[in-house]
């Protein structure tokens, strides 16, 4: 702890011993909870000794073997941290996108080395009359051919607008990528990535359980295998589940929450308040 400074409550994020050393420092610590495999006794013992659970998930989305003892402790925020998302038409007029033109969209994020270029372009060359497009970093594979209907346009500051005016998205399972495809209601190709605890494995799981994407072990790897995707996650698309599980007042939801959990822990002593009336 910072020396002199005397925290009502703490917030962690993915580490237990953070929210254990808050814990043995006698601070109320709230511990953010992620999907995975967790019930190792560190993650155990720190989502026990929580004085609540943020989940950056609607309940919909929850895992199914979390005990009853989390889901009572726990606020579900479903949309936390992300921005409205863009309409679709002003989303289109923006990146400059015909309305009958149907776009495929790539999202290749950072948290890992991001998807390969080879099955992309397997996937272009399957789509041939869609526009297909790439946003992140994509990791390059000398035996790729791509066509010409494929464009990687590596980092950009629009990708709200580029998965809001998309046809299909193929991404991911991350929380930030999960909260913009689901407030845009865009068919999904969902494709887990690697994490500890196989943290985007098991919310892979829930978002299809859940019918919300349609998931894929890795990126289709023959034409005939983009085409089923493809279908399958147009076939079971549903937009406005998906929106429904988006709140955009979640942070303020979620903040409202924690300062209950001070005034909880330290009655008429809470030191200060973190919604304004």
């Amino acid at each position: 702890m910072v020396p002199g400074a005397d925290p009502a409550l703490m917030i962690c994020d993915v580490s237990a011993e953070i929210a254990q050393l808050a814990r043995i420092c006698s601070v109320p610590h709230v511990k953010v909870v992620q999907h995975g495999n967790r019930s190792d006794p560190g993650h155990v013992a720190t989502y026990r000794g929580a004085l609540g659970l943020l989940a950056p998930c609607h309940a919909a989305l929850a895992q199914p073997d979390w005990p009853d003892w989390m889901i009572a402790k726990t606020h579900f925020a479903g949309g936390l941290g992300i921005a409205p998302m863009p309409a679709r038409d002003a989303a289109r007029a923006r990146l400059g996108i015909r309305a009958d033109e149907r776009i495929a969209l790539v999202v290749s994020g950072g948290g890992g080395s991001g998807f390969a270029q080879a099955p992309i372009g397997v996937g272009a060359r399957a789509l041939s009359d869609w526009s297909w497009h790439s946003i992140g970093h994509v990791e390059r594979d000398w035996h790729a051919t791509e066509p010409g209907n494929l464009t990687h346009h590596g980092w950009v500051d629009d990708a709200p607008d580029r998965i809001a005016s998309a046809d299909l998205v193929i991404a991911s399972t991350g929380n930030t990528t999960c909260h913009q495809v689901l407030a845009a209601g865009v068919p999904w190709i969902a494709v887990p990535e690697w994490r500890y605890f196989d943290e985007q494995h098991e919310k892979a799981r829930a978002l299809a359980e859940a019918g919300l994407a349609h998931v894929t072990p890795h990126l289709p790897s023959s034409a005939h295998a983009w085409r089923a995707a493809v279908e399958a996650a147009q076939a079971g698309h549903d937009a406005g589940r998906m929106r429904s599980l988006v709140d955009a007042d979640a942070a303020r939801a979620a903040a409202s929450w924690i300062e209950g959990l001070i005034h909880r822990a330290w009655g008429a002593a809470a030191p200060f308040a973190l919604v304004a009336e």
